[in-house]
Protein backbone atom coordinates (compact mmCIF):
# COMPACT_ATOMS: atom_id res chain seq x y z
CA UNK A 1 0.00 0.00 0.00
CA UNK A 2 2.85 2.17 0.62
CA UNK A 3 4.69 1.52 -2.24
CA UNK A 4 1.40 2.61 -4.15
CA UNK A 5 1.26 5.60 -2.71
CA UNK A 6 4.64 6.66 -2.98
CA UNK A 7 4.65 5.95 -6.79
CA UNK A 8 1.38 8.08 -7.21
CA UNK A 9 2.73 11.35 -5.31
CA UNK A 10 5.84 10.32 -7.64
CA UNK A 11 3.74 10.33 -10.63
CA UNK A 12 1.58 13.77 -10.16
CA UNK A 13 5.10 15.26 -8.78
CA UNK A 14 6.96 14.35 -12.33
CA UNK A 15 3.41 15.41 -13.69
CA UNK A 16 3.49 19.02 -12.28
CA UNK A 17 7.43 19.19 -13.16
CA UNK A 18 5.38 18.85 -16.90
CA UNK A 19 7.56 16.03 -17.54
CA UNK A 20 5.24 14.42 -20.39
CA UNK A 21 2.99 12.10 -19.02
CA UNK A 22 4.40 9.31 -21.05
CA UNK A 23 7.94 9.35 -19.55
CA UNK A 24 6.92 9.95 -16.01
CA UNK A 25 4.41 6.97 -15.85
CA UNK A 26 7.43 5.07 -18.12
CA UNK A 27 9.58 6.10 -14.78
CA UNK A 28 7.66 5.89 -12.16
CA UNK A 29 6.31 2.32 -13.49
CA UNK A 30 9.87 1.07 -14.44
CA UNK A 31 11.83 2.11 -10.76
CA UNK A 32 8.42 1.08 -8.67
CA UNK A 33 8.95 -2.22 -9.94
CA UNK A 34 12.77 -2.43 -9.17
CA UNK A 35 11.52 -1.40 -5.87
CA UNK A 36 9.38 -4.28 -5.07
CA UNK A 37 10.63 -6.77 -7.79
CA UNK A 38 14.25 -6.58 -9.11
CA UNK A 39 15.98 -4.78 -11.82
CA UNK A 40 15.98 -7.75 -14.04
CA UNK A 41 12.42 -8.11 -13.68
CA UNK A 42 11.67 -4.30 -14.67
CA UNK A 43 13.61 -4.47 -17.46
CA UNK A 44 11.74 -7.52 -18.94
CA UNK A 45 8.57 -6.08 -17.67
CA UNK A 46 9.43 -2.90 -19.99
CA UNK A 47 10.48 -4.45 -22.62
CA UNK A 48 7.46 -7.64 -22.67
CA UNK A 49 4.85 -4.52 -22.17
CA UNK A 50 6.27 -2.79 -25.25
CA UNK A 51 6.24 -6.07 -27.51
CA UNK A 52 2.80 -6.53 -26.61
CA UNK A 53 1.31 -3.70 -27.66
CA UNK A 54 2.97 -3.00 -30.74
CA UNK A 55 1.79 -6.14 -32.17
CA UNK A 56 -1.57 -6.33 -30.77
CA UNK A 57 -4.54 -7.27 -33.27
CA UNK A 58 -6.63 -5.49 -31.07
CA UNK A 59 -4.90 -1.93 -30.40
CA UNK A 60 -4.43 -1.85 -34.61
CA UNK A 61 -8.08 -0.43 -34.69
CA UNK A 62 -6.18 2.40 -32.71
CA UNK A 63 -3.91 3.82 -36.00
CA UNK A 64 -7.16 2.80 -38.36
CA UNK A 65 -9.74 5.08 -36.96
CA UNK A 66 -6.64 7.63 -36.07
CA UNK A 67 -6.41 7.41 -40.09
CA UNK A 68 -9.93 7.92 -40.81
CA UNK A 69 -10.56 10.65 -39.07
CA UNK A 70 -7.74 12.73 -40.70
CA UNK A 71 -8.77 11.62 -43.93
CA UNK A 72 -12.00 12.66 -43.22
CA UNK A 73 -10.49 16.13 -42.42
CA UNK A 74 -8.85 16.40 -45.21
CA UNK A 75 -12.11 16.34 -47.38
CA UNK A 76 -13.76 19.25 -45.68
CA UNK A 77 -16.78 17.36 -44.28
CA UNK A 78 -16.78 20.05 -41.65
CA UNK A 79 -17.47 22.71 -43.23
CA UNK A 80 -20.77 20.96 -45.12
CA UNK A 81 -21.92 19.78 -41.63
CA UNK A 82 -21.42 23.30 -40.64
CA UNK A 83 -23.43 24.59 -43.06
CA UNK A 84 -26.04 21.82 -43.01
CA UNK A 85 -26.57 23.05 -39.15
CA UNK A 86 -26.62 26.75 -39.70
CA UNK A 87 -29.44 26.38 -42.24
CA UNK A 88 -31.64 24.73 -39.46
CA UNK A 89 -30.39 26.48 -36.35
CA UNK A 90 -28.30 29.98 -37.28
CA UNK A 91 -31.56 32.22 -37.62
CA UNK A 92 -32.16 31.74 -33.78
CA UNK A 93 -30.64 33.47 -30.95
CA UNK A 94 -27.66 31.80 -30.74
CA UNK A 95 -28.22 29.62 -33.47
CA UNK A 96 -24.69 29.85 -35.03
CA UNK A 97 -23.04 28.58 -31.82
CA UNK A 98 -26.16 25.78 -31.95
CA UNK A 99 -25.05 24.88 -35.33
CA UNK A 100 -21.81 24.34 -33.86
CA UNK A 101 -22.52 21.99 -31.68
CA UNK A 102 -24.54 20.03 -34.04
CA UNK A 103 -21.62 20.56 -36.33
CA UNK A 104 -19.31 19.04 -33.86
CA UNK A 105 -21.32 16.16 -33.08
CA UNK A 106 -21.72 14.92 -36.72
CA UNK A 107 -18.04 15.06 -37.33
CA UNK A 108 -17.19 13.22 -34.14
CA UNK A 109 -19.13 10.49 -35.51
CA UNK A 110 -16.70 9.95 -38.13
CA UNK A 111 -13.61 11.35 -36.58
CA UNK A 112 -13.35 9.83 -33.01
CA UNK A 113 -11.01 12.39 -31.35
CA UNK A 114 -11.86 15.64 -29.19
CA UNK A 115 -8.89 17.57 -30.09
CA UNK A 116 -9.41 17.06 -34.00
CA UNK A 117 -12.84 18.16 -34.13
CA UNK A 118 -12.10 21.27 -31.70
CA UNK A 119 -9.50 22.20 -33.70
CA UNK A 120 -10.85 21.58 -37.51
CA UNK A 121 -14.39 23.31 -36.28
CA UNK A 122 -12.41 26.31 -34.94
CA UNK A 123 -11.15 26.88 -38.54
CA UNK A 124 -15.26 26.21 -39.83
CA UNK A 125 -17.02 28.04 -37.50
CA UNK A 126 -15.40 30.79 -35.73
CA UNK A 127 -15.08 32.97 -38.94
CA UNK A 128 -18.83 32.30 -39.22
CA UNK A 129 -19.57 33.76 -35.43
CA UNK A 130 -17.18 36.76 -35.33
CA UNK A 131 -18.84 37.75 -38.76
CA UNK A 132 -21.93 37.76 -37.30
CA UNK A 133 -20.46 39.63 -33.82
CA UNK A 134 -20.75 36.66 -31.58
CA UNK A 135 -18.87 37.09 -28.38
CA UNK A 136 -15.72 35.26 -28.35
CA UNK A 137 -16.19 33.63 -25.24
CA UNK A 138 -19.46 31.69 -26.66
CA UNK A 139 -17.99 31.19 -29.88
CA UNK A 140 -15.48 29.58 -28.43
CA UNK A 141 -16.87 27.73 -25.74
CA UNK A 142 -19.06 26.39 -28.24
CA UNK A 143 -16.53 24.86 -29.80
CA UNK A 144 -14.27 23.35 -27.39
CA UNK A 145 -16.88 21.81 -25.58
CA UNK A 146 -18.58 20.31 -28.68
CA UNK A 147 -15.12 19.06 -29.27
CA UNK A 148 -15.63 17.00 -26.08
CA UNK A 149 -18.25 14.91 -27.99
CA UNK A 150 -15.31 13.33 -30.12
CA UNK A 151 -14.25 10.48 -27.18
CA UNK A 152 -18.23 9.95 -26.54
CA UNK A 153 -20.27 9.48 -29.71
CA UNK A 154 -18.75 6.36 -31.61
CA UNK A 155 -16.38 5.65 -33.15
CA UNK A 156 -14.02 6.69 -29.80
CA UNK A 157 -10.44 5.68 -29.69
CA UNK A 158 -10.95 6.55 -25.65
CA UNK A 159 -13.83 3.85 -25.59
CA UNK A 160 -11.63 1.64 -28.12
CA UNK A 161 -8.82 1.89 -25.30
CA UNK A 162 -10.96 1.50 -22.56
CA UNK A 163 -12.53 -1.63 -24.03
CA UNK A 164 -9.11 -3.20 -24.75
CA UNK A 165 -8.14 -2.69 -21.10
CA UNK A 166 -11.20 -3.43 -19.15
CA UNK A 167 -12.08 -6.78 -22.01
CA UNK A 168 -15.58 -5.10 -22.34
CA UNK A 169 -17.08 -5.24 -26.25
CA UNK A 170 -15.91 -1.97 -28.08
CA UNK A 171 -19.28 -2.80 -29.82
CA UNK A 172 -21.51 -2.76 -27.14
CA UNK A 173 -19.45 0.36 -25.62
CA UNK A 174 -19.91 2.10 -28.97
CA UNK A 175 -23.63 1.91 -28.87
CA UNK A 176 -23.74 2.54 -24.95
CA UNK A 177 -22.34 6.00 -26.43
CA UNK A 178 -24.95 7.28 -28.32
CA UNK A 179 -27.74 8.08 -26.61
CA UNK A 180 -25.74 9.88 -23.91
CA UNK A 181 -23.85 11.88 -27.32
CA UNK A 182 -27.60 12.74 -28.03
CA UNK A 183 -28.09 14.00 -24.64
CA UNK A 184 -24.40 16.23 -24.53
CA UNK A 185 -25.36 17.66 -27.69
CA UNK A 186 -29.41 18.69 -25.96
CA UNK A 187 -27.58 20.21 -22.96
CA UNK A 188 -25.29 22.04 -24.82
CA UNK A 189 -27.99 23.36 -26.55
CA UNK A 190 -29.69 24.47 -23.84
CA UNK A 191 -26.46 26.14 -22.36
CA UNK A 192 -26.46 28.50 -25.47
CA UNK A 193 -29.82 29.15 -25.29
CA UNK A 194 -29.23 29.92 -21.35
CA UNK A 195 -25.96 32.73 -22.40
CA UNK A 196 -27.79 34.20 -24.64
CA UNK A 197 -31.55 34.89 -22.74
CA UNK A 198 -29.20 36.53 -20.01
CA UNK A 199 -27.45 38.68 -22.78
CA UNK A 200 -28.78 38.44 -26.34
CA UNK A 201 -26.08 40.40 -27.90
CA UNK A 202 -23.72 37.39 -27.29
CA UNK A 203 -25.51 35.66 -29.62
CA UNK A 204 -27.04 37.54 -32.52
CA UNK A 205 -29.35 35.88 -35.01
CA UNK A 206 -28.32 35.09 -38.39
CA UNK A 207 -30.12 34.94 -42.08
CA UNK A 208 -32.90 32.80 -42.42
CA UNK A 209 -32.76 30.28 -45.30
CA UNK A 210 -35.59 29.08 -47.24
CA UNK A 211 -36.66 24.91 -46.99
CA UNK A 212 -35.39 24.56 -50.75
CA UNK A 213 -31.53 25.91 -49.80
CA UNK A 214 -32.10 23.67 -46.52
CA UNK A 215 -32.65 20.52 -48.11
CA UNK A 216 -29.91 21.07 -50.71
CA UNK A 217 -26.93 21.74 -47.47
CA UNK A 218 -28.78 18.76 -45.80
CA UNK A 219 -27.91 16.09 -49.14
CA UNK A 220 -24.50 17.62 -48.80
CA UNK A 221 -23.91 15.33 -45.89
CA UNK A 222 -24.34 12.24 -47.38
CA UNK A 223 -20.75 11.09 -47.27
CA UNK A 224 -20.69 11.62 -43.33
CA UNK A 225 -24.05 9.67 -43.10
CA UNK A 226 -22.58 6.63 -45.28
CA UNK A 227 -19.39 6.45 -43.96
CA UNK A 228 -20.97 6.51 -40.01
CA UNK A 229 -23.50 3.91 -41.25
CA UNK A 230 -21.24 1.50 -42.65
CA UNK A 231 -18.65 1.50 -40.01
CA UNK A 232 -21.05 1.49 -36.95
CA UNK A 233 -23.88 -0.70 -38.94
CA UNK A 234 -21.51 -3.01 -39.62
CA UNK A 235 -20.04 -3.29 -36.09
CA UNK A 236 -23.88 -3.57 -34.34
CA UNK A 237 -25.17 -5.98 -37.23
CA UNK A 238 -22.24 -8.51 -35.96
CA UNK A 239 -21.16 -7.78 -40.22
CA UNK A 240 -17.75 -7.53 -38.51
CA UNK A 241 -15.28 -6.66 -35.98
CA UNK A 242 -14.33 -2.98 -34.69
CA UNK A 243 -11.08 -3.66 -36.15
CA UNK A 244 -12.13 -4.74 -39.09
CA UNK A 245 -14.96 -1.81 -39.05
CA UNK A 246 -12.15 0.72 -38.36
CA UNK A 247 -9.91 -0.58 -41.81
CA UNK A 248 -12.89 -0.46 -43.95
CA UNK A 249 -13.61 3.20 -42.49
CA UNK A 250 -10.11 4.12 -43.17
CA UNK A 251 -10.32 2.77 -46.88
CA UNK A 252 -13.74 4.19 -47.44
CA UNK A 253 -12.27 7.87 -45.70
CA UNK A 254 -10.17 7.58 -48.39
CA UNK A 255 -11.59 6.84 -51.32
CA UNK A 256 -14.02 9.67 -50.40
CA UNK A 257 -11.39 12.49 -49.55
CA UNK A 258 -9.68 10.97 -53.09
CA UNK A 259 -12.76 11.47 -55.06
CA UNK A 260 -13.41 15.17 -54.22
CA UNK A 261 -10.23 15.92 -55.06
CA UNK A 262 -9.09 16.70 -51.60
CA UNK A 263 -5.81 14.85 -51.47
CA UNK A 264 -2.21 14.96 -53.58
CA UNK A 265 0.52 13.09 -53.19
CA UNK A 266 1.59 15.90 -50.67
CA UNK A 267 -1.26 16.05 -48.20
CA UNK A 268 -1.24 12.09 -48.71
CA UNK A 269 2.07 12.18 -47.32
CA UNK A 270 1.03 14.99 -44.26
CA UNK A 271 -1.85 12.62 -43.27
CA UNK A 272 -0.09 9.62 -42.87
CA UNK A 273 2.81 11.60 -40.96
CA UNK A 274 0.12 13.23 -39.06
CA UNK A 275 -1.51 9.74 -38.38
CA UNK A 276 1.69 8.14 -37.28
CA UNK A 277 2.63 10.72 -34.88
CA UNK A 278 -0.50 10.45 -33.38
CA UNK A 279 -0.57 6.83 -32.89
CA UNK A 280 3.16 6.88 -31.81
CA UNK A 281 2.20 9.59 -29.01
CA UNK A 282 -1.38 7.47 -28.01
CA UNK A 283 1.12 4.21 -27.83
CA UNK A 284 3.80 5.88 -25.64
CA UNK A 285 1.02 7.24 -23.15
CA UNK A 286 -0.72 3.33 -23.12
CA UNK A 287 3.12 1.27 -22.59
CA UNK A 288 3.60 3.87 -19.64
CA UNK A 289 0.14 3.05 -18.20
CA UNK A 290 0.48 -0.34 -18.86
CA UNK A 291 3.49 -0.17 -17.09
CA UNK A 292 2.71 1.69 -14.06
CA UNK A 293 -0.35 -0.64 -13.63
CA UNK A 294 1.97 -3.58 -13.51
CA UNK A 295 3.99 -1.79 -10.52
CA UNK A 296 0.55 -0.64 -8.95
CA UNK A 297 -0.45 -4.66 -8.97
CA UNK A 298 2.88 -5.92 -7.67
CA UNK A 299 1.73 -3.71 -4.50
CA UNK A 300 -1.04 -4.86 -1.75
CA UNK A 301 -3.04 -1.46 -3.32
CA UNK A 302 -5.62 -3.31 -5.34
CA UNK A 303 -6.66 -5.71 -2.53
CA UNK A 304 -7.03 -3.12 0.08
CA UNK A 305 -9.02 -1.09 -2.00
CA UNK A 306 -10.95 -4.19 -2.47
CA UNK A 307 -11.29 -4.57 1.14
CA UNK A 308 -12.39 -1.11 1.51
CA UNK A 309 -15.00 -1.94 -1.48
CA UNK A 310 -16.49 -4.57 0.42
CA UNK A 311 -17.52 -2.19 3.37
CA UNK A 312 -19.51 -0.53 1.52
CA UNK A 313 -21.75 -3.08 -0.21
CA UNK A 314 -24.86 -1.82 1.44
CA UNK A 315 -24.11 1.75 0.04
CA UNK A 316 -22.17 1.25 -3.05
CA UNK A 317 -22.93 4.73 -4.35
CA UNK A 318 -20.26 6.13 -1.91
CA UNK A 319 -17.76 5.10 -3.52
CA UNK A 320 -18.87 5.72 -7.45
CA UNK A 321 -19.08 9.60 -5.82
CA UNK A 322 -15.88 9.48 -4.67
CA UNK A 323 -14.67 8.02 -7.60
CA UNK A 324 -15.95 10.23 -9.94
CA UNK A 325 -15.09 13.07 -7.36
CA UNK A 326 -11.65 11.94 -7.97
CA UNK A 327 -11.68 12.10 -11.92
CA UNK A 328 -12.99 15.54 -11.61
CA UNK A 329 -10.16 16.41 -9.48
CA UNK A 330 -7.52 14.55 -12.09
CA UNK A 331 -8.74 16.27 -14.47
CA UNK A 332 -7.51 19.51 -13.72
CA UNK A 333 -4.00 17.92 -13.71
CA UNK A 334 -4.09 15.35 -16.73
CA UNK A 335 -5.53 14.79 -20.35
CA UNK A 336 -8.38 12.52 -20.97
CA UNK A 337 -6.21 9.96 -22.39
CA UNK A 338 -3.50 9.30 -19.47
CA UNK A 339 -6.26 9.73 -16.46
CA UNK A 340 -8.26 6.84 -18.11
CA UNK A 341 -5.28 4.70 -18.55
CA UNK A 342 -3.99 5.46 -14.91
CA UNK A 343 -6.83 4.95 -13.36
CA UNK A 344 -9.31 2.30 -15.19
CA UNK A 345 -6.96 -0.64 -14.28
CA UNK A 346 -7.20 0.65 -10.39
CA UNK A 347 -11.12 1.24 -10.59
CA UNK A 348 -12.37 -1.08 -12.62
CA UNK A 349 -11.73 -4.23 -10.34
CA UNK A 350 -13.36 -2.17 -7.43
CA UNK A 351 -16.47 -1.18 -9.29
CA UNK A 352 -17.13 -4.32 -10.62
CA UNK A 353 -16.40 -6.07 -7.15
CA UNK A 354 -19.58 -3.51 -6.11
CA UNK A 355 -21.52 -4.91 -9.11
CA UNK A 356 -21.70 -2.46 -11.63
CA UNK A 357 -21.87 -3.27 -15.11
CA UNK A 358 -18.67 -2.73 -17.21
CA UNK A 359 -20.61 -1.04 -20.33
CA UNK A 360 -22.28 1.80 -18.03
CA UNK A 361 -19.13 2.33 -16.13
CA UNK A 362 -16.90 2.86 -19.54
CA UNK A 363 -19.25 5.93 -20.43
CA UNK A 364 -19.23 7.71 -17.07
CA UNK A 365 -15.56 7.52 -17.48
CA UNK A 366 -15.76 8.89 -20.65
CA UNK A 367 -18.31 11.61 -19.51
CA UNK A 368 -16.43 12.46 -16.61
CA UNK A 369 -13.33 12.75 -18.68
CA UNK A 370 -14.27 14.68 -21.22
CA UNK A 371 -15.72 17.90 -18.20
CA UNK A 372 -11.66 17.52 -17.59
CA UNK A 373 -11.16 18.64 -21.66
CA UNK A 374 -12.67 22.27 -20.38
CA UNK A 375 -12.15 22.91 -16.93
CA UNK A 376 -9.20 25.11 -15.77
CA UNK A 377 -5.98 24.69 -15.37
CA UNK A 378 -5.86 22.30 -17.77
CA UNK A 379 -8.16 21.70 -20.20
CA UNK A 380 -6.70 20.40 -23.21
CA UNK A 381 -9.11 21.43 -25.75
CA UNK A 382 -8.66 24.89 -24.66
CA UNK A 383 -5.36 25.50 -24.72
CA UNK A 384 -5.84 23.56 -28.23
CA UNK A 385 -8.22 26.45 -29.35
CA UNK A 386 -5.31 28.95 -27.96
CA UNK A 387 -3.04 27.69 -30.28
CA UNK A 388 -5.54 27.82 -33.31
CA UNK A 389 -7.09 31.23 -32.23
CA UNK A 390 -4.05 33.31 -30.69
CA UNK A 391 -5.88 36.32 -30.97
CA UNK A 392 -8.56 34.92 -28.16
CA UNK A 393 -7.38 34.77 -24.72
CA UNK A 394 -7.37 31.69 -22.52
CA UNK A 395 -9.46 33.48 -19.76
CA UNK A 396 -11.84 34.14 -22.54
CA UNK A 397 -12.13 31.02 -23.41
CA UNK A 398 -12.36 29.41 -19.92
CA UNK A 399 -15.30 31.64 -19.57
CA UNK A 400 -16.93 31.03 -22.22
CA UNK A 401 -16.88 27.09 -21.72
CA UNK A 402 -18.12 27.54 -18.21
CA UNK A 403 -22.03 26.91 -18.85
CA UNK A 404 -20.70 23.95 -20.66
CA UNK A 405 -19.20 22.41 -18.69
CA UNK A 406 -21.79 23.63 -15.56
CA UNK A 407 -24.48 21.53 -18.12
CA UNK A 408 -22.05 18.83 -18.31
CA UNK A 409 -22.23 17.80 -14.18
CA UNK A 410 -25.91 17.73 -14.84
CA UNK A 411 -25.60 15.57 -17.85
CA UNK A 412 -23.18 13.35 -15.27
CA UNK A 413 -25.77 13.00 -12.70
CA UNK A 414 -28.55 12.34 -15.44
CA UNK A 415 -26.41 8.94 -16.70
CA UNK A 416 -25.18 7.69 -13.27
CA UNK A 417 -29.17 7.79 -11.93
CA UNK A 418 -30.30 6.34 -14.87
CA UNK A 419 -28.20 3.58 -16.11
CA UNK A 420 -30.55 2.45 -18.49
CA UNK A 421 -30.01 5.70 -20.63
CA UNK A 422 -26.65 3.96 -21.13
CA UNK A 423 -27.27 0.40 -21.35
CA UNK A 424 -30.57 0.12 -24.04
CA UNK A 425 -28.91 0.24 -27.09
CA UNK A 426 -26.04 -1.88 -26.09
CA UNK A 427 -28.63 -4.49 -25.26
CA UNK A 428 -29.46 -4.89 -28.78
CA UNK A 429 -26.44 -5.83 -29.59
CA UNK A 430 -24.86 -9.58 -30.50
Amino acid sequence: MTEALIGLAALLGLAFLRVPIAFAMIVTGFFGMMYVGSTRGALANVGQTAFDAAISYELSVVPLFVLMGNFVARARLAGELYDASNAFLGHRKGGLAMATVVACGGFSAICGSSLATAATMSKVAMPSMRRYGYDDGLAAGSIAAGGTLGILIPPSVILVIYGILTQTSIGKLFAAGVIPGIIAVLFYLAAVRWVTFRDPSKGPAGERMGWPERFRLLRSVWGVLTLFAIVMGGIYGGVFSPTEAAGIGAVGAFLFALFRGALTWRTLQEVLLESAMTTAMLFAVLIGALLFANFINLTDFPQTLLEIAGQFAETPWLVILAILVIYILLGTVFESLSMILLTVPIFFPLVMELGYDPVWFGIVVVVVTEISLITPPVGLNVFVLKGVLPDVRTSTIFRGVTPFWVADLFRLALLVLVPALSLWLPSFVR
